[in-house]
Parts: C-alpha cells; structure tokens; sequence
C-alpha cells in the first residue's frame, strides 16, 4: 500500500512511510504500542482493555494508504493518545468499506491537524 498523504512528497525519504505494515512498525518503535478498536461502549485498548470515550481521546497524526494494485483500497491509521498516556493506533478501512462504528466515533475526536514537518515554525 502506498502513503497517499499531501504532505509527503516523496516516501523515499521516509522509508517507513511506504506501506501500512512499515508505517505501523514505526508508530510501535516510537511509543505508541498499544491497539484499539472502536466498539458500541467507546474506544478499547486491547492491552488493558479499558475503554475510552471521545473527550479522553486526541489523534495526533493520521496515514491513509492506497492498495498498488487496487486504488479503492485504501486504509487509514489513526495514532492516538488517551488523556491516561496510553498510545497506540486504530486501522480502518477508508471510503466506502469503512466501518461506521469507527467513523462516528472519530468524528467527534479532537484530531490536531496535520502540518507539514518539514515546514518551519
């Protein structure tokens, strides 16, 4: 799957930037280890299995990939933090294959806006 975000312009200087598997190895290496999922309750971490609603949750950065073969293939990585310090991901599909549990969840999510990290402050 290959990284379809604007602000990366060429994922050969960000290696792990070119597909999910690579880009979630590198969420993991850098603290954001655990696993979630959205379920009817709010978001669950499967380490502790405690679960969150969408005030104690903030994204920090997303990914959203594209399949090589299949352009509707396409998948999104949320990375979050829970306001315990939990950090870890959630994987969804993206478009039409979505799941909507996890959308309407996301939605109401303080997602901090994704900023070029190349640009200067």
């Amino acid at each position: 799957m290959e990284e379809t975000n604007d602000y990366i312009e060429n994922n050969d200087q960000v290696p792990h930037m070119k597909s999910l598997s690579l880009c979630l190895n590198k969420m993991v290496l850098d603290g954001y280890d655990d696993d979630f999922k959205v379920e009817d309750e709010g978001l669950k971490s499967l380490k502790t299995e405690k679960v969150y609603t969408p005030e104690q949750v903030k994204v920090v950065n997303f990914f959203r990939f594209e399949g090589q073969s299949d352009p509707n293939d396409m998948t999104i990585m949320y990375v979050i933090e829970t306001e315990d310090g939990l950090k870890g991901t959630v994987v969804d599909a993206y478009g039409p294959y979505s799941d909507i549990k996890v959308g309407e969840f996301f939605q109401n999510v303080d997602i901090h806006k994704k900023t070029n990290k190349r640009e200067k402050a």
